[in-house]
């Protein structure tokens, strides 16, 4: 189910997307999200996302089509439910756009329950202070494009800002899987501009088009949280 967990080492052209064949293709992935049209979240449904024991042994990978994290040991819950973080993995330019601004980078935390449900957290990355973990996993590919990394906290490549925007999309690699949960979170999380150089270096245009909306529910929470428990708090510069 998971594309970018699954084949390792599989080129994706980008240049002819229009050959990538969905089952569905009314609820596809990414979109651009017009922050204003968001309608406010109900308040009295759970909101947060809390990552917990974000302290997880990575296994870094260029799979082909983009710079992949495969982590061992993070939960998080999401909106009241159960998840763990499968991986994590890099787009550039941004896939989704927020008011149709791009940004250089953005990264997809895939979590999956226990019923097979995915949930996607999007995190966008602007030109800033550089991230440390960045620089970690970027150092891991140097070596035959693959690495791994002692137990890392993983919450620095998150932002502190509690606004999100949910929708329910689709995977935007093939298979193109529909019923995907997705959290695009408002905030930036800032790297150097030489660490998005290095992501750009290897992939600087493996991001699928923008899909149409077609009339679904687009949500915004202003009172979640991304927060982490079980671990220091994350000091780096977001």
């Amino acid at each position: 189910m998971l594309a970018t967990s699954t084949l390792h080492a599989q080129t994706l052209d980008y240049d002819h997307q229009e050959s990538w064949k969905a089952i569905h293709d009314s609820a596809q992935s990414p979109i651009d999200i017009p922050t204003r049209e968001a309608k406010p979240g109900d308040s009295l449904e759970p909101q947060d996302i809390r990552l917990n024991h974000a302290n997880a042994k990575l296994d870094v990978v260029d799979n082909g089509h983009a710079v992949e994290v495969e982590a061992k040991g993070p939960e998080a819950m999401i909106r009241g439910r159960h998840f763990k973080l499968v991986q994590f993995h890099f787009h550039a330019e941004s896939e989704h756009t927020l008011d149709g601004k791009h940004f250089p980078l953005e990264g997809h935390f895939v979590f999956r329950a226990a019923d097979g449900r995915l949930a996607v957290v999007g995190v966008m990355y602007r030109e800033g202070p550089a991230n440390p973990l960045a620089t970690k996993v970027l150092g891991a590919l140097e070596k035959d494009g693959h690495g791994e990394l002692s137990p890392t906290d993983i919450s620095v490549l998150l932002p502190k800002d509690k606004a999100y925007y949910h929708y329910l999309g689709s995977l935007t690699t093939p298979p193109l899987t529909e019923n995907v949960e997705w959290y695009v979170l408002q905030t930036p999380v800032s790297l150097a501009p030489a660490q998005i150089a290095q992501f750009r270096a290897r992939y600087a245009h493996n991001n699928r088009t923008l899909q149409e909306l077609n009339g679904r529910p687009l949500i915004r929470f202003p009172a979640a949280s991304v927060a982490a428990t079980g671990n220091r708090a994350a000091t780096a510069s977001r």
